[in-house]
């Protein structure tokens, strides 16, 4: 499993949450303290907004711990909405391409979590994606196939419905296979005005998520920053949205499913 990180306030320099808290984004892909596997060297992302609508990427194949240009461009960079992310691989293989933060146009996404038994229904789930996104198919992850196969369901009209009919749909394919490994989900995705983190799963177990709030700003992460007791944990099949200048609003993501309720 990976760790995530996103910001939404007041613009900071990205290592004020990557590289400089005493549990950083960079010390969790050394050692993770709620992820099946503690390492997560398996490359790593970070994505922001800045002067244009479109974001800002800068991916790398090589731990984020040992990467001296990630410390260089997160010293530097300023921005009020970016995201971040450490990769464990689930099975894909350790490329660029395969590093999240994905981007298409002006929405930005990551993921942790995983399809279960990916494999076997690896062509299905490629044939969920709109033939007008595929285009920006650069990797193999089942996590950039699910960002791309919302686009189908809405994505720029309705975010928490295109992603909870996504689930559905993986759900469905996994049950026709005989799939018994759980699909879980623990995501952000932002327009660049707004964020959208979700938390769910298939089964009992969907991936950590916090969220803290200052008067700053907001920030959503896989795990906490630092011991403090001001962090958050986002609900089970939960989501949460974050606006400027607004209280994070919270809900369920179960809800904007038709007929699929998690256990």
């Amino acid at each position: 499993m990976c760790r995530l990180l996103a910001y939404l306030g007041t613009p900071i320099l990205i290592e004020e949450l990557v590289a400089l808290p005493e549990h950083s984004l960079v010390h969790q892909s050394r050692e993770a303290h709620e992820a099946k596997t503690v390492t997560n060297g398996d490359g790593f992302g970070v994505g922001w907004y800045g002067e244009r609508p479109n974001p800002g990427l800068y991916r790398e194949t090589t731990p984020a711990w040992s990467d001296e240009n990630l410390k260089s461009v997160c010293a530097q960079v300023r921005s009020g909405l970016f995201f971040a992310h450490v990769r464990a691989s689930t099975g894909s293989s350790t490329s660029r391409a395969n590093c999240h933060p994905f981007a298409v146009g002006k929405y930005l996404f990551m993921h942790n979590g995983q399809i279960g038994g990916h494999q076997q229904i690896r062509r299905p789930v490629e044939n969920l994606i709109p033939d007008d996104r595929y285009q920006y198919r650069g990797g193999t992850t089942d996590s950039e196939a699910i960002f791309l196969a919302a686009f189908g369901h809405g994505l720029e009209r309705d975010p928490l419905t295109a992603i909870a009919q996504t689930l559905q749909q993986l759900v469905a394919l996994q049950t026709r296979a005989g799939i018994a490994e759980p699909l879980r989900f623990a995501a952000c995705l932002s327009d660049g005005e707004s964020l959208w983190a979700y938390r769910w799963s298939s089964d009992s177990k969907p991936p950590s998520l916090y969220i803290r709030e200052n008067g700053d700003g907001t920030v959503i992460g896989s795990e906490p920053l630092d011991f403090g007791t001001d962090w958050v944990e986002v609900p089970k099949y939960g989501y949460v949205v974050v606006k400027k200048g607004e209280k994070p609003r919270f809900g369920c993501l179960s809800k904007h499913m038709s007929d699929l309720v998690a256990a």
